[in-house]
């Protein structure tokens, strides 16, 4: 999987309804884009990216805030999609925010929360299309690109930080999910 990674506060976003999307319990993790709304997506992602390339003073410090808010409005989930998402993942997904750093297991979220693991997975995989491993590792590396790029951490402390025993298997994990180790995928966003 390779794409773009666009980190932001959640008062980034200038208007109302788009902090009140990033803020929202029912942000869900994997939106399924209509076709049709790519060219959109992608036209708004590379308009904040020349944006964000612009050397400080040059530019309007509001165009990266609007811009953020358009790209969310244009990705922003159909309501009756986000009031209908299951509660076995809500519950699901509360429980990875908060331990995701100290539990890797997809079991650990199953035997907590009471549900038998093939149950979670269902529901997991019913509203993000991913087993509920593939969340977690998921939440796991979009949390490790943000301590390497925005907090420019080395492997080994990322490694602490998110539960890892050391840099080594970090690095392995890392590398597999990926497909780059810590510091070259480190190394290409800072040449970005």
């Amino acid at each position: 999987m390779a794409g773009h990674v666009v980190l932001f506060v959640p008062t980034a976003p200038v208007t109302h309804a788009t902090r009140e999307l990033v803020g929202s319990p029912d942000l869900v993790a994997h939106w399924n884009i209509p076709d049709a709304d790519w060219p959109f997506v992608d036209t708004a992602r590379n308009h904040l990216l020349l944006e964000a390339s612009v050397p400080p003073g040059d530019s309007s410090t509001e165009l990266p805030e609007i811009l953020l808010s358009a790209l969310i409005a244009r990705l922003r989930p159909p309501h009756a999609e986000a009031r209908s998402i299951n509660p076995v993942f809500r519950l699901f997904r509360a429980s990875v925010e908060a331990h995701y750093r100290e539990q890797h297991d997809a079991g650990y979220y199953a035997r907590t929360l009471g549900y038998a693991p093939r149950t979670l997975s269902r529901a997991v995989q019913q509203v993000t299309g991913r087993s509920a491993k593939a969340y977690i590792v998921d939440r796991i590396v979009l949390e490790a690109k943000r301590l390497l790029a925005h907090d420019r951490l080395t492997a080994a402390a990322c490694a602490n930080t998110l539960g890892f025993p050391d840099a080594s298997n970090f690095s392995v994990f890392f590398r597999k999910a990926t497909g780059m180790r810590p510091g070259a995928w480190q190394a290409t966003v800072a040449v970005e």
